[in-house]
């Protein structure tokens, strides 16, 4: 399938990764008993680790020129863009603050049935992210207002922030502009409209259970006595406006700009804040969201050294030698790109990574070129929203932490309804659902 042999221990650094990770998280806290122990894993400094173990490799290179590697995978256009993101979205968390976030919660919570708080996240965020088409964006405008109902109702928090994270989601894996959808349709050569049909109707079932699951799982919660709390409408306008600019697809950048210039101007003229503190409180969101964007920086790093010592040529053809079937070929196809986001936790980079061999595969196998991008697409989407270490999560935990929350990616997890939800529809229409059309009668 692949021309180049790869070398296999070439991906010794993400073991690396991944032992020192959930090894460091299990000793803080179960061993020694630390409240929170997962938050405390120092995630930068295990990817360092990683990485020095990458420089150690492949001694056909000196170190000038593995940095230039390194230079090479940040530089890439979608760490670029997830990083200036980041920043902004720091700024407006820190404009809009806790104040407008907990007016949010509170006028939801006095307009709709409180039982229905956590499904209405849901919901919320899967129009926003289809239309945004960036989960980032999305937990970023909405992960806010998920922890201050937490706040108000006694929801658990983790339950809330999940739900936030699989309603963003559900958007980055269907929406017609999301970066996955483009990558996925240009290299299997297939229209969008082909590929939204096949993810539609795998995606909708997912978004059904998760919606059944988050109410259940909400109802058996034990909530407080919801006490609606005096709340200031006018705070609520700018996440209005950001949220009404996602609906109808506005670009994040814009989005969040519009955000932050309202909330500055609300809360200057309202009195809320002074202008001392409102300088304060944006280098501070900055502040808050500069650990996540050098974990993006190492991760892109990390993976172009793995990707140049042959590891990911080891995993195309480790994928091609092992799948031999249509169905089988087709979770093959699945499990590349997954190990693929698991190596780069950017989900975009790993479909165009995985493109060509997937490519390969699904023509050998007659497997449709719109199913084939469909499956790039969601299995992306599946692995990139449980990660504890993409930048999904990374934001949601920064984002809870600026307000004044603790959580951590790994209470989040367990209740990350969606992405599970999304791998078991995808296994039922690859196994149990036939093809009425071949590769050849679709193009």
């Amino acid at each position: 399938m692949n021309e180049k042999k790869g070398n296999p221990l070439a991906l010794i650094p993400i073991g690396v990764f991944l032992v020192l990770y959930l090894g460091t998280g299990i000793v803080f806290e179960y061993i020694l008993k630390i409240e929170m122990g997962f938050y405390n894993v120092p995630i930068i400094a295990v990817f360092l680790i990683a990485i020095f173990v990458a420089c150690l490799q492949n001694r056909k290179l000196n170190f000038d020129n593995k940095l230039g590697i390194m230079a090479k995978g940040v530089g890439d256009k979608n760490i670029i863009t997830m990083i200036l993101i980041f920043l902004v979205a720091g700024v407006f968390v820190g404009v809009a603050g806790r104040s407008s976030a907990e007016s949010v919660a509170y006028f939801l919570l006095s307009v709709i049935p409180p039982q229905f708080a956590v499904v209405v996240l849901f919901v919320v965020s899967c129009f926003v992210s289809t239309a945004m088409g960036t989960s980032v964006g999305t937990i970023t405008l909405i992960a806010p207002i998920g922890y201050a109902i937490s706040a108000a109702s006694g929801y658990s928090l983790p339950l809330c922030i999940a739900s936030v994270m699989g309603g963003a989601m559900f958007g980055d894996n269907l929406s017609f502009i999301s970066d996955t959808t483009i990558a996925a349709c240009n290299g299997q050569g297939c229209p969008m409209k082909t590929k939204f049909k096949e993810n539609f109707f795998i995606a909708l079932p997912a978004a059904i259970i998760s919606t059944v699951a988050i109410f259940l799982v909400s109802q058996g919660e034990n909530i407080s006595q919801i006490e609606i709390k005096d709340y200031n409408l006018i705070q609520i306008i700018p996440y209005i406006l950001v949220l009404i600019g996602g609906i109808i697809g506005i670009n994040v950048f814009i989005v969040l700009l519009i955000g932050i210039f309202s909330g500055a101007v609300i809360m200057l003229a309202t009195g809320t804040v002074s202008f001392m503190t409102l300088t304060a409180n944006i280098g501070g969101g900055m502040a808050g969201m500069l650990e996540t964007a050098i974990v993006a920086v190492l991760v892109a790093a990390l993976g172009e050294l793995i990707k140049e010592n042959g590891g990911f040529d080891a995993l195309l053809n480790l994928a091609g030698r092992l799948f031999k079937t249509k169905k089988t070929g087709q979770v093959g196809i699945g499990l590349l790109v997954g190990v693929m986001d698991i190596a780069t936790a950017n989900n975009t980079v790993a479909i165009i990574m995985a493109n060509p061999i997937a490519k390969k595969m699904s023509e050998n196998y007659g497997v449709r070129a719109g199913k084939t991008a469909s499956i790039l697409d969601t299995f992306s989407c599946i692995f990139q929203g449980i990660i504890p270490y993409g930048a999904q999560m990374l934001v949601a935990v920064s984002a809870v932490s600026e307000l004044g929350g603790n959580i951590s990616a790994f209470d989040i997890m367990p209740m990350l309804f969606y992405p599970f939800a999304l791998l078991l529809s995808s296994l039922v229409f690859i196994f149990f659902i036939p093809d009425r059309k071949t590769r050849k009668e679709e193009n």
